[in-house]
């Protein structure tokens, strides 16, 4: 799942406040996770999006549902 990394990541187990994540889908455990900027309209409009606050995402690695969070783990 890494773009430019070597070997592909591999999923695994996430911990959220104490509590593993489960797919909401299919009710997997094990998931690969990234980061996702969240761009706004007046920041595109001014070229500025690096500003943004980013997401950590992270991918089911059965079913490929996504679950985002705005604070890192």
């Amino acid at each position: 799942m890494g773009l430019f990394s070597k070997e592909p990541k591999r999923p695994e187990n996430i911990f959220i406040k104490g509590k593993q994540l489960r797919c909401r889908i299919c009710d997997n455990t094990t998931f690969y996770s990234r980061q996702a900027q969240l761009n706004t309209p007046i920041m595109s409009l001014l070229d500025l999006d690096w500003t943004n606050k980013s997401a950590t995402c992270y991918v089911c690695s059965k079913c490929t549902h996504i679950e985002w969070f705005l604070e890192k783990n």
